[in-house]
């Protein structure tokens, strides 16, 4: 593509193995070999790992007991989140002198939006680059990123050439760069539903579209066929919102493999909890409505809500909720879960009661007082430096 496309204005940045890399420059005697972040203990979960490590078939979110058995000449390390916490303000520092457009979606990448900067810093391509040049001389980490039209394309075309990559998604040519690709590298599609596909000859991108949108609704339903036919197409309207104009406040994460495990589930899901409660905390709001999204091997997806009686910016408050629909929808079943995710919604000013009718002036509240500890500790000592012993009773209540 000689000439840059109007259209190009969507990047999503994404550090490579960033906790891993972080210990990894650091310590340079680290170079070289098997990094694992997290995992250490008998019940740990693995936060990240790098490129040696991911070989011998270690992954993010696999219990750390399954990780040592893969390398058992790994290295594991306890997350140092106060520190890594501290370099991705550097990064996000980099993104916010090219747009004040910036979504994160975890410490370790961000969608920016970089439409209304053209004019002023050059074409999508120069931004890019000029951004991962900024991040290598700040921080002396390399980050992988993806520039297109819009957010999955930006989001996957980030992934292809890792680490130290820049792919672009020419407008002009989407189909071009999708058919290719194996049906797997599509949003939502994991073992369970890419076998389901392959069973019936469907191998890549080209052939989802080939075959049709109501192949696919024959398939996997209504509504995850006819996203999966629009994801083929490359197809997603969704803006780039920063946390602060956000409706809802989410994260989640894609299991390379599908998991079981319901204390694996809650290791994650008290993580992904814990980033988003950060969030809301940052930008001084409180939210009524928490949400989990859970997504199967066969790509059927479910959501569960629940309401709080007030509203509330608390990790307690939101993992209590999230970690109960969990475990009300899962049961007794032994489901085999592809993506988990956890969300807040109905926000109001921090300050602001939401209508509260017994609410009034009096000191802040025993869990706003330890939330706030704990972001300081955090900060300065690292996640999991101190830890809720309400949090510790309801994990182990599966156990008894």
């Amino acid at each position: 593509m000689t000439t840059p496309h109007p259209e190009l204005k969507i990047l999503h940045v994404d550090m490579d193995a960033f906790y891993a890399s972080v210990e990894e420059r650091d310590d340079p005697s680290l170079k070289g070999k098997p990094v694992i972040v997290g995992g250490a203990n008998a019940r740990g979960v693995v936060s990240t790992c790098n490129y040696i490590a991911r070989r011998y078939g270690v992954h993010s979110a696999m219990p750390g007991v399954t990780a040592k058995r893969l390398c058992p000449d790994g290295i594991f390390l306890p997350s140092r989140m106060s520190h890594y916490a501290e370099i991705a303000t550097q990064i996000r520092a980099v993104f916010h002198r090219f747009t004040p457009l910036v979504e994160p979606l975890s410490l370790d990448e961000a969608f920016l939006d970089i439409g209304g900067s053209l004019k002023l810093h050059g074409d999508a391509i120069q931004i890019a680059n000029e951004i991962r040049d900024q991040i290598k001389d700040d921080t002396q980490l390399t980050a992988s990123v993806g520039v297109a039209s819009n957010k999955f394309l930006a989001k996957l075309a980030s992934d292809l050439d890792k680490p130290d990559g820049l792919v672009v998604v020419d407008p002009d040519n989407i189909q071009g760069f999708l058919d290719p690709l194996p049906v797997r590298r599509l949003w939502g599609v994991g073992k369970v539903s890419g076998a389901k596909l392959q069973a019936s000859g469907i191998h890549t991108v080209a052939d989802i579209r080939t075959r049709g949108e109501q192949s696919m609704i024959e398939l996997f339903g209504e509504r995850s066929g006819r996203h999966l036919s629009q994801l083929a197409r490359g197809e997603d309207s969704r803006a780039v919102i920063p946390d602060h104009d956000a409706k809802s406040i989410s994260h989640e994460t894609t299991f390379s493999e599908d998991v079981v495990d319901f204390d694996t589930l809650c290791g994650v899901l008290l993580s992904l909890t814990e980033d988003v409660a950060r969030r809301v905390r940052r930008v001084e709001m409180k939210a009524r409505t928490v949400q989990i999204k859970v997504r199967h091997g066969d790509f059927k997806t479910v959501t569960r809500a629940h309401t709080l009686p007030a509203p509330d910016a608390s990790t307690d408050a939101f993992y209590q909720a999230a970690r109960d629909l969990l475990e009300t929808y899962l049961g007794n079943r032994k489901f085999a879960i592809r993506l988990l995710g956890m969300g807040v919604s109905g926000f109001g000013d921090k300050d602001s009661p939401q209508g509260d009718l017994f609410a009034g002036i009096s000191e802040p509240g025993e869990e706003s007082v330890i939330d706030s500890l704990s972001d300081e500790i955090s900060d300065r000592f690292g996640k999991g430096s101190i830890t809720r012993a309400g949090s510790l009773r309801r994990r182990s209540t599966r156990e008894r």
